[in-house]
């Protein structure tokens, strides 16, 4: 599957969550942890999409929950969990919204990953790329156009 192109300019604000048609996959540790066509996608203006992953999706991994929590304007409140497979522990490396707002009520319990955290991240088959920035989750694709924020004097957008 081929990704269309994309301009991250033209995502909204409220972001959009949809249900993402395409397979998610994510190796930690030398070791496939989710493979799954059953995800979600949260897209907002300047940001790459951060994509949520059922728990269900999650093999040959232990989940540990990880101090901590945050709070965003449009879903609520998040928890943290580190993720360990393969001998790896990746630390604080996900993130659920258990009770998120009526809009965003698609990602219950879904877990969206930090892509730096992990030995890698695809979309679609494709390779992604972790959003610039230590706080931002966005996985960036190559069908993406326009500016992504999270990189130096972006961050405040």
């Amino acid at each position: 599957m081929s990704l269309p192109p994309e301009n991250v300019q033209d995502y909204p604000r409220p972001p959009l969550v949809e249900p993402f048609d395409g397979r998610i996959q994510v190796t930690l540790g030398g070791v496939e942890i989710v493979s799954t066509t059953d995800a979600w996608r949260v897209c907002e203006t300047h940001h790459a999409p951060t994509y949520y992953i059922p728990p269900d999706a999650f093999e040959n991994v232990e989940m540990l929950p990880a101090r901590g929590q945050s709070w965003c304007e449009w879903k609520g409140q998040a928890r943290y969990v580190s993720l360990r497979a393969g001998g790896i522990t990746a630390q604080r490396c996900a993130w659920a919204y258990d009770r998120p707002t009526p809009r965003f009520a698609g990602i219950a319990g879904f877990y969206a990953i930090y892509p730096e955290t992990m030995e890698q991240c695809r979309v679609a088959g494709e390779i992604a790329m972790p959003q610039p920035g230590s706080f931002y989750g966005g996985w960036v694709t190559s069908n993406l156009i326009g500016i992504v924020k999270g990189g130096p004097g972006t961050e405040g957008w």
